[in-house]
């Protein structure tokens, strides 16, 4: 559960970074970093609509598939024992994407479990749910398992909210409040100007001397004339 308390923390605090950043006051930034801070705006945007990782994803996410096997890769923790060169880029970038769906569902409902009652919010077939998330499997066979498994737990668990969201309306106002809250926009400081950063640390998603953004909670690059995102942390502001 570390991941996931780590999460539901993050929930909790208003975390705001400026690595890499200088002070400045009134700063015009440059034509990159706002289109940065647009493509991260569309992600949440996106997935404030229908909550659905997978989508907003697809929109705003890397296009290179090297990159996105590398991502998935790296922020599926998948661990060490697993030959990666037996599993297929679909099924890698399969488990990330229901792994941070099923997180941000499952912390949603965490969120109001002893409000409402835990027993109503997290029976013991979505408690399992998270057990299952944090599984590691240790060849790729198990790999293959476990994306099978996380594909209908993703289906399931998205079908308990939206029975939480007609039943209890205390659990309905926090998901409306999560979309509100996700679907503002994000603007770039007029204070400092935003840098590019090197040595991105997640994995082989891109080499040493390679420059990305920090946007907020998201790591953003230039890719075939755009501006993709490459990697998330999970956000402060799901309340």
């Amino acid at each position: 559960m570390t991941r996931i308390c780590l999460l539901f923390s993050l929930v909790l605090a208003a975390v705001a970074s400026t690595h890499g950043q200088s002070a400045s006051k009134h700063v015009k930034q440059p034509r990159e970093v706002v289109e940065a801070y647009r493509v991260c705006s569309e992600f949440q945007r996106l997935f404030a609509e229908d909550l659905d990782f997978g989508r907003a994803f697809e929109a705003t996410f890397t296009k290179d598939p090297a990159r996105r096997r590398a991502m998935a890769i790296a922020e599926s923790e998948l661990g060490s024992e697993v030959d990666f060169t037996q599993v297929d880029d679909a099924t890698l970038i399969s488990i990330y994407k229901d792994q941070v769906q099923l997180l941000y569902l499952l912390v949603l409902m965490a969120g109001t479990a002893d409000e409402i009652g835990r027993s109503a919010i997290l029976p013991p077939s979505i408690e399992a749910v998270f057990d299952r998330v944090r599984a590691r499997p240790q060849n790729a066979r198990d790999v293959q398992l476990y994306a099978v498994q996380l594909s209908r737990d993703a289906i399931d668990v998205r079908a308990h909210l939206d029975q939480l969201v007609a039943r209890y309306p205390p659990f309905a106002f926090v998901v409306k409040k999560f979309k509100e809250n996700l679907s503002k926009q994000l603007k770039p400081p007029d204070s400092y100007a935003v840098k590019p950063l090197t040595s991105y640390s997640k994995g082989r998603v891109l080499a040493f001397k390679e420059e990305y953004y920090q946007i907020d909670d998201y790591a953003v690059i230039r890719e075939n004339g755009e501006m993709r995102i490459i990697g998330i942390r999970f956000f402060s502001r799901l309340f």
